[in-house]
């Protein structure tokens, strides 16, 4: 009798997601997040409401769309890519040091001596601490006088490595960009998405995860051709 390898084994499941509501920390000139009731129980006999916000908005997953003119949209996402195994990279403390810190190769092969080789398929989350700025959008996004926004992300030199010679299957990071605020061109989302790649944003509670080990399963709303879409990210740690 052929085993079944694809068995998942987990003691805890984790919410990666934020929750969604009219205050999150919005991309500049992305559209609001609105929520309207059309039904109540005490007139209609139940509860409904209608809600509007951006297909980047609140946690997210993006589409190669968003940034190729040729590339897919969100649609296109198979069930099996959206289940995948997760690892963390902890940069908080120089993260915290220097607002416009950036993954380096330095940090992915600090992290590969402790925890041995990232492996192939694998989601590669940056905790960065962005998360704990949630609720503080000006510290979330942390502009200066010119309007030049200042939190980390990853390095290209090291996405570029994480791509072509882990094989990696995407990115996670728990602020408002895999690229830097610094980085205009978004470049990083730019290479992952040229791959197909994942690209999740505003990721949080990654201080619950281990370094490796964990399942990550990603909820998309398979909107047509959209460039992508608010996720429900859940980590199954093991």
């Amino acid at each position: 009798m052929e085993q079944n390898q694809n068995i998942i084994s987990y003691s805890r499941v984790i919410h990666l997601s934020h929750i969604i509501d009219r205050d999150i920390p919005q991309w500049p000139g992305d559209p609001l997040v609105e929520f309207a009731t059309v039904a109540n129980i005490s007139q209609d006999g139940y509860y409904l409401r209608r809600f509007s916000l951006g297909e980047h908005s609140a946690t997210h997953i993006n589409a190669p769309n968003s940034f190729h003119v040729h590339g897919v949209g969100i649609d296109q996402y198979s069930a099996e890519s959206l289940v995948l195994p997760g690892v963390v990279i902890d940069i908080c403390e120089a993260a915290a040091f220097n607002a416009d810190y950036v993954l380096t190769l330095a940090d992915v092969f600090a992290w590969e001596q402790k925890n041995g080789k990232i492996p192939v398929g694998s989601l590669v989350m940056l905790h960065t601490g962005w998360q704990d700025k949630w609720l503080d959008k000006t510290a979330f996004f942390n502009p200066d006088a010119e309007g030049i926004m200042h939190f980390p992300g990853f390095g290209y030199d090291a996405t570029q490595f994480l791509v072509e010679e882990r094989q990696i299957s995407g990115l996670g990071i728990d602020t408002h960009g895999v690229d830097s605020g610094e980085n205009t061109n978004f470049s990083i989302n730019r290479l992952v998405l040229a791959q197909q790649g994942i690209i999740l944003e505003n990721l949080t509670n990654l201080q619950q995860l281990p370094a490796k080990g964990m399942t990550v399963i990603i909820g998309v709303l398979r909107l047509r051709d959209g460039s992508g879409c608010p996720a429900g990210v859940l980590a199954l740690v093991p």
